[in-house]
């Protein structure tokens, strides 16, 4: 069996994703769709609206047939990490294909990455304080590759290419064009929305059952929706009450970042005001929410050093033919195949213990179980879509 791989959050899934789905069996030609999705945090550093269970199993729904958690180590990382995480495992699943979506489909993503490879590091970027540090990336990515990089997949789509070059066995690259809104679009319509924006309804109490499957919709509504309003209230008692020494252990925490978030905490209501009070040129608004999900987290530079070094594959959901392919692959996996999590791997010292940690606060927020003696969900051929 071959099988296609797509990296992905589903915060929450839409029917852009569907499409996006059927878009990489098709053009792969592919017997399995292999999903590798953010587990209960994304990227933007902040927990996703519903649990990973819910995610999977609306998405072995709509389209999938292997989803596997892409930890939260990895998930919450800039665009190069987060690419450098999922291509390992998605390598480690022996994929022969990547499929993404992408404003640009045409353009060749590998010869791309192959000449900024040969330009000069970005070690010189933000010389120039009177603009903005993504304004200068775009410009390093337009002198060193040629083209502009201004639009979120397109940047993703080249940290994909990069990755995959440190592959022992690089896979073929497959990208497609996006259908529907873009990435961050506002508004909600028949004809498509963002996943942003699906968030910001779901807030509101609006209805968005045209531009949720049903399968997604169901999870929306049996599960407890997260956001920062409930991680605020705990990042300010952080903050609070640990050490500078401390905060400056906490990953990506530089430039006395730790004296700008504990002076400025005192002032902020909540963590959208917080927020917009410590952010600057230098950084980005999703670099300044992913450090502070490090401290609510704790997650130290040597934590997530450690969880680098020992990856795993912890597998949330497949169908038959997902199954099927595990079963086709599972003796020769480089890494630890997970389909039944035990109180070991959860311990200090254990495979899972960095996730754990992360997880433990979403478990105390949903009163949901997150691992320890989950299984993955089955979905079965005559399960309604």
């Amino acid at each position: 069996m071959q099988a296609v791989g797509m990296i992905a959050e589903f915060n929450p899934l839409h029917n852009g994703h569907v499409y996006a789905m059927r878009q990489a069996r098709q053009l792969s030609k592919a017997d399995v769709v292999v999903v590798l999705m953010a587990g209960n945090y994304v990227q933007r550093g902040e927990p996703a609206v519903v649990d990973k269970w819910a995610r999977a199993k609306a998405a072995l729904a709509s389209g999938a047939d292997l989803v596997v958690e892409l930890p939260t180590t990895d998930a919450v990382q800039a665009a190069d990490g987060f690419a450098t995480g999922a291509l390992t495992l998605l390598g480690a699943l022996q994929v022969s294909t990547l499929a993404f979506g992408t404003e640009a489909p045409d353009l060749d993503y590998a010869a791309l990455a192959a000449r900024v490879a040969a330009a000069p590091p970005k070690s010189s970027l933000f010389q120039d304080h009177t603009q903005t540090y993504a304004t200068q990336l775009n410009q390093y990515y337009q002198q060193t590759a040629g083209v502009s990089l201004d639009a979120p997949n397109l940047l993703l789509g080249l940290s994909y290419a990069q990755a995959n070059r440190q592959l022992s066995e690089p896979l073929r690259l497959l990208p497609f064009a996006r259908q529907g809104a873009a990435h961050d679009a506002a508004g909600v319509s028949a004809g498509g929305a963002s996943a942003s924006a699906i968030r910001s309804a779901l807030a509101q109490g609006q209805d968005v059952t045209a531009v949720v499957p049903a399968a997604m919709q169901a999870g929306l509504i049996a599960a407890r929706h997260q956001s920062w309003a409930d991680l605020f209230p705990l990042l300010r008692y952080r903050l609070q009450t640990a050490d500078l020494a401390a905060l400056r252990g906490i990953y990506t925490m530089s430039e006395g970042l730790e004296f700008r978030l504990t002076e400025q905490l005192a002032a902020a209501p909540d963590f959208h005001a917080f927020l917009h009070q410590i952010k600057s040129k230098r950084y980005t608004y999703a670099r300044m929410r992913r450090l502070c999900l490090y401290v609510v987290l704790n997650l130290t530079a040597e934590a997530m050093a450690d969880a680098r070094q020992h990856r795993f594959l912890h597998v949330l959901g497949f169908t038959a033919a997902g199954r099927k392919y595990l079963h086709q692959v599972k003796k020769t996996l480089p890494l630890p195949l997970i389909t039944k999590v035990s109180a070991a791997m959860l311990a200090p010292g254990g495979i899972m213990q960095w996730q754990h940690r992360c997880d433990q606060l979403i478990e105390t927020v949903t009163q949901t179980a997150q691992n320890y003696g989950r299984v993955p969900v089955m979905r079965k051929e005559n399960d309604a879509c």
